[in-house]
């Protein structure tokens, strides 16, 4: 095979990888009860198709020729242990063995009497069981659902590599142990599990806005899966207020999408964006949502944190911003989500309010949080505050930290262009 020939095998395997993993997972998992077989099984779909795709030529529908050998190898796989069970009777009791059985028909399928007919919605409410932790629900199912690496993941949640594959292991365990079926959610069992699932949403928004890895800054087919997956629940459960919110705080956040990053792929800051080419259509919409739910007696995250991007999308200028707004809804947003990124990003509202050094000595605090100690924008917002306060040498350093905590290429660029621009290398 020529080299052309072999890139563009890989790369379509790439891009099958990132369009696809949820229904090839879907797949193996409507042949198999076990997680682990399931996801087995997608991967070794994913390692044929290179030999097969490379021989043979790509083909014409790639998700459906691996979601095939997916389902094909985790069918042999139960057929070995189906046999295996016939040949050793003594070790298998006959009233579980009927039950497992019974449990197969309620797997992954396409049946039109299926409340949800999207694969990788119903595969996020399979994995958001409640007998699992809220963090242990939305990691599993970004790894399962969403194909992301646990590298990526662990940065998302702000713990270790080590700590984040300790927790996939034991979410994976507890499922095979407690013998959770992987049937669909009863409608009744739906709101229970609605905030793992809109959190698990909403972080696949966010590594799709932000790359956590890669050579750009963006990943739009995975903002546009969420933003998806978002409408198919409000049209679900119309009447709950966080789809609501949700929604409205994706609409506002990507009516920006076309001017974050420049003409030759730099990242462009909030301030240097021209806001005339924002969505205006979405951000209307999104202010319809945010007026219906700050109305409520208590509104949610998500509702405030759109209330926040809402008042950057209605700024004419970026130093027209109206920042003790912004101060105010950080304030009712750490009571209703109480996390140190949403403090993080308040001390910067502060230090438009109170100045750089207020803001600094509030950051100073969280970076004693070791769930920021790898945080990239700790250092990068240290290295800004401490340039307005003159204090270049001590900026320098910060830069520099935020650049080796950087995985995305693109923001690494724009840290490296910050040091040259500003000559303090």
């Amino acid at each position: 095979m020529r080299g052309d020939e072999s890139g563009e095998v890989e790369r379509a395997i790439a891009d099958a990888h990132r369009r696809e993993w949820a229904s090839v997972l879907a797949a193996a998992a409507g042949a198999a009860r076990d997680l682990d077989v399931a996801e087995e099984c997608a991967q070794e779909a994913f390692a044929t198709a290179f030999e097969a795709w490379s021989k043979d030529g790509i083909p014409e529908n790639p998700g459906a020729w691996l979601s095939t050998v997916a389902k094909r190898r985790a069918i042999d796989m139960i057929r070995r242990e189906v046999t295996f069970r016939k040949k050793m009777p003594l070790l298998v009791d006959t009233d579980e063995t009927t039950n497992e059985d019974h449990d197969r028909g309620d797997l992954i399928h396409t049946d039109s009497k299926d409340t949800m007919s999207d694969e990788r919605l119903r595969l996020i409410f399979l994995c958001c069981h409640p007998a699992l932790a809220p963090e242990a629900q939305m990691a599993l199912t970004l790894r399962l659902v969403c194909g992301m690496s646990t590298n990526d993941i662990a940065r998302l949640f702000l713990v270790s590599d080590t700590t984040m594959g300790a927790r996939l292991m034991r979410a994976k365990q507890k499922i095979a142990m407690a013998r959770i079926p992987l049937r669909m959610p009863d409608e009744a069992e739906l709101p229970e599990r609605l905030g793992a699932v809109l959190g698990v949403i909403y972080l696949l928004f966010t590594m799709g806005h932000t790359a956590t890895t890669g050579s750009t800054l963006m990943r739009p087919e995975l903002v546009d899966e969420a933003m998806h997956l978002t409408g198919v629940l409000r049209e679900l459960m119309p009447d709950e207020r966080e789809i609501r919110g949700l929604l409205a705080l994706m609409l506002v956040t990507d009516a920006r999408r076309a001017t974050r990053v420049g003409a030759d792929g730099e990242l462009l800051r909030l301030e240097d964006q021209d806001r005339t080419q924002w969505d205006r259509a979405a951000i209307a919409q999104a202010s319809d949502l945010i007026d219906m739910g700050l109305r409520t007696s208590r509104p949610g995250r998500y509702i405030l944190q759109a209330a926040i991007a809402l008042v950057h999308a209605n700024a004419p200028t970026y130093a027209a911003t109206d920042w003790t707004q912004i101060v105010h809804l950080y304030d009712r947003l750490l009571i209703a989500w109480p996390s140190p990124i949403v403090a993080l990003n308040r001390a910067v509202a502060v230090s438009m309010v109170e100045g750089p050094e207020v803001a600094l000595a509030l950051i100073d605090e969280l970076a004693t949080d070791p769930r920021l100690a790898s945080y990239h924008y700790v250092p990068a917002i240290r290295a800004d505050l401490l340039r307005r306060l003159g204090r270049d040498d001590e900026a320098l350093a910060e830069s520099k930290r935020a650049i080796e905590l950087t995985h995305n290429e693109s923001e690494r660029q724009f840290l490296d262009a910050q040091i040259r621009d500003r000559s303090i290398g």
